[in-house]
């Protein structure tokens, strides 16, 4: 009776031994990925304040990340040779060991003050020597513990790429649970301290997993199964492929990144949605049985390519959401594509590390192009359109159903772009009829691309050229009223608009305006004498009062600190005797501003402006106490007040700079945060009161914008007439509302409120 019950209890010690691997080694993975993502945001947002909160930080971070993800895989696979299966264990533990040491994670000492130039490799620096080694080691731990699980002999062994599901699982909610749960209700600091206990936990399941894989039966580290497979080695074309359909979908994240964080904030909430996305295609393409079909999102690819051409054309003001959704959820669908194409045709488990190598080196070369080579190549974001196109390429070959088309379409195509851009070479300026159907023209022609991939079945390179010409006439076809040139910095792209009769100047973020000089009188002659501040800076809207009420309180000359340069408009709101100071980060602004091609207020406002450079937390905090009767803070990064220029602790520094009856102004003017609330917080918490003004519509005159400003002081004499204005309005702190700190923001509360004031 013993005998039969031998083989039974064999099997149960099995099957407990293989649920036991599956559970520790998916914890082990979620939870190395569930860190490995989640510092990102967090580190990445302890260093913004260094560099203005500018959104090529994020970029540049993801270009840090990405070249250290591709050492940790290939450190992974180099030890993953070794046959003797303790020397990988034991050295992957000390090197786990040795970064949690260096934890919590801080930035390292002498990188406190960023360089007058080279950001970039400055940053990279500072990431590499403040969280270079924890991140290494997180980034070995998904291909090296799929390596060891199927060396422990499991029956999913010979197939452990879902494990790379649960590995961006792990990675997906942890960029997802940042802006909507972390960030809302956790200091930087308590992040911090949760994310080193997290390390320490993980150091305890790899360790778990090194015993369960020294208990295993011995195997081949090369086979990928107990008989060792004879599958053939992939093809060094077939490799190049996997470097190129990673590379695409990783530099359109930097990409896309950068254009909707332009017209928003540079803010973790709109870094980590498209990275989100991303990651949640990983996780799909790799299921055992995808949620989305790969020929559904090879179907819909040409479709989305069509409409992110049709949004890169479309110059309007629209709504926020809308525009972020068909960014992003066309970004998702390219991205599916690719990453879908990577799953078909993953090799067998033998050759897994190779392919995770493979795979984070063409991540690291998208991440590359789109972060560091493209901003000093392009003077406007060149890369989404770029990367765009190439990604027609990352589809399969098809066999083209009517072999005729080959001869006629591209015929046809030829004479399609000669009809629509041999005119503006020909006469030297684009039809106006062109420049005006600009969006219909550009949707046709993806229209048409999108038609040659799903109905005709065109060969890639016939949809890739189609969608050239689209993107290409992008460019082509004036996108603004007039002349526009654009200026490229670390801190984004400006563009100078010229009106069409060359009567204005625009300064312009994004779509978003930040400054603007008249140049001509209505009846076309060029403006003489002192010029007149317009846009947000006219003499009787919000910042001009609260210039001219501070003026009048003092009844004399007063001393204005202004933190943001922009057009310059600010120069020509001074009065003879007064001193004014300007702080800026950008050096290309304070060029701009003094070219008197482009805006003249400098030039003949302040000659000899010699602004002080760097980001205002730094530099301001050297002024000084008690010397500035005004402090204006007009900085921008997108379409907001950079973050670290908005919390309690920089109000404080504000507040010591003031004379003792003086004020801040602070110009909150946005589409799509409401900081109105924001300021007024920072500014009670510092024992200052309030008065807010917002213009509710447009002014009839030409480049004359509807404002919003907060004015705090200590006392309602302070603020002068101000005080006793009917359109102000001593404003008091939500009682609800937690303050923004230096380690605490909430970007994601601000767009609600954005949201739900503008219903009401």
């Amino acid at each position: 009776m013993t005998e039969p019950m031998l083989p039974a209890a064999a099997r149960h010690n099995s099957e407990a031994r293989d649920r036991l691997i599956l559970i520790v080694y998916t914890a082990a993975i979620f939870t190395s990925a569930l860190l490995l993502f989640s510092v990102q945001p967090l580190f990445t947002k302890m260093v913004l304040p260094r560099l203005g909160g500018s959104p090529a930080v994020w970029s540049v971070a993801m270009v840090f990340f990405q070249s250290l993800l591709l050492g940790g895989y290939a450190y992974a696979h180099f030890i993953s040779q070794f046959r003797n299966r303790l020397v990988p264990i034991v050295i992957h533990l000390v090197l786990l060991v040795a970064a949690m040491l260096t934890l919590p994670l801080s930035i390292a000492g002498g990188w406190g003050t960023p360089p007058a130039s080279g950001y970039a490799f400055w940053l990279l620096g500072l990431f590499a020597v403040s969280i270079g080694l924890p991140f290494f080691a997180l980034a070995a731990n998904n291909p090296l513990l799929q390596a060891w699980f199927v060396r422990t002999g499991h029956p999913n062994g010979p197939d452990p790429y879902f494990l790379y599901a649960s590995s961006n699982i792990g990675s997906f909610l942890a960029l997802l649970s940042y802006p909507v749960l972390l960030e809302p209700t956790l200091a930087l600091r308590s992040q911090n301290l949760v994310w080193t206990g997290g390390y320490g936990l993980l150091i305890l399941l790899i360790a778990g997993c090194g015993y369960l894989l020294l208990r295993s039966p011995k195997m081949d580290i090369r086979a990928g199964a107990p008989d060792d497979s004879d599958a053939a080695a992939p093809s060094w074309m077939l490799r190049t492929r996997w470097v190129f359909l990673a590379a695409v979908p990783s530099g359109l994240l930097i990409a896309v990144t950068a254009h909707i964080s332009t017209d928003v904030a540079a803010a973790p909430l709109l870094w980590v949605l498209p990275l989100s996305l991303y990651l949640l295609t990983w996780v799909l393409v790799f299921q055992s049985r995808p949620l989305l079909p790969h020929k559904w999102m090879l179907g819909l690819q040409p479709l989305a390519i069509a409409v992110i051409a049709v949004l890169l054309a479309y110059t309007g003001t629209a709504n926020l959401l809308v525009m972020l959704a068909g960014h992003l959820i066309s970004f998702f669908i390219i991205a599916m594509a690719c990453h879908g194409e990577l799953a078909r045709t993953r090799p067998d488990a033998r050759y897994l590390t190779g392919f995770y190598v493979a795979l984070s080196f063409g991540g690291m070369v998208g991440g590359l192009f789109a972060g560091l080579v493209a901003p000093y190549s392009f003077s406007w974001i060149a890369e989404y359109p770029i990367l765009l196109a190439l990604a027609v390429l990352c589809r399969p070959r098809v066999l083209e159903r009517v072999p005729q088309w080959t001869c006629w379409y591209w015929a046809f195509l030829a004479a399609l772009a000669v009809a629509l851009i041999a005119p503006a070479f020909a006469s030297g300026k684009i039809y106006d009829w062109l420049s005006i159907n600009r969006l219909l023209i550009v949707g046709d022609v993806a229209a048409v691309a999108a038609f040659a991939a799903l109905v005709l079945r065109a060969s890639r390179w016939k949809v890739f050229a189609t969608v050239v010409l689209a993107l290409a006439l992008i460019r082509l076809y004036p996108s603004d009223d007039g002349r526009v040139e654009t200026v490229r910095s670390f801190f984004g792209v400006h563009k100078i608009q010229v009106t069409s009769n060359g009567q204005y100047h625009v300064l312009l973020h994004g779509t978003t305006i930040h400054g603007a000089e008249k140049m001509q009188n209505d009846d076309g002659t060029p403006v003489t004498g002192r010029p007149e501040p317009i846009s947000y800076y006219y003499k009787d809207g919000g910042i001009g009062q609260g210039i001219s009420a501070i003026r009048a309180r003092k009844n004399g000359p007063i001393r204005v600190a202004v933190i943001g340069l922009g057009s310059g408009s600010l120069a020509c709101a001074s009065q003879s005797g007064e001193t004014w100071k300007f702080f800026e980060i950008d050096q290309s602004m304070v060029d701009t501003a003094r070219d008197p091609r482009y805006f003249t207020y400098v030039s003949k406002c302040a000659p000899d402006l010699q602004p002080v450079m760097g980001d205002a937390r730094l530099t301001f905090a050297d002024e000084p106490n008690g010397a500035y009767d005004l402090i204006i803070v007009d900085a921008y990064s997108s379409d907001a007040i950079p973050i670290h220029l908005a919390t309690r602790e920089a109000m404080a520094i504000y507040k010591s700079k003031l004379t003792p009856q003086g004020a801040v102004l602070m110009h909150v003017s946005n589409r799509h945060l409401e900081l109105t609330s924001v300021v007024v917080g920072i500014a009670a918490a510092n024992g200052l009161k309030s008065w807010s003004y917002s213009e509710d519509s447009d002014r009839d005159a030409e480049y004359i914008f509807s404002t919003s400003v907060v004015v705090s002081a200590r006392e309602p004499e302070d603020v002068g007439s101000i005080a006793t204005a009917q359109d102000w309005t001593l404003t008091e702190p939500r009682p609800h509302q937690r303050v923004w700190t230096d380690d605490y923001s909430n970007v994601l509360g601000a767009v609600w409120r954005r949201l739900r004031e503008g219903e009401e």
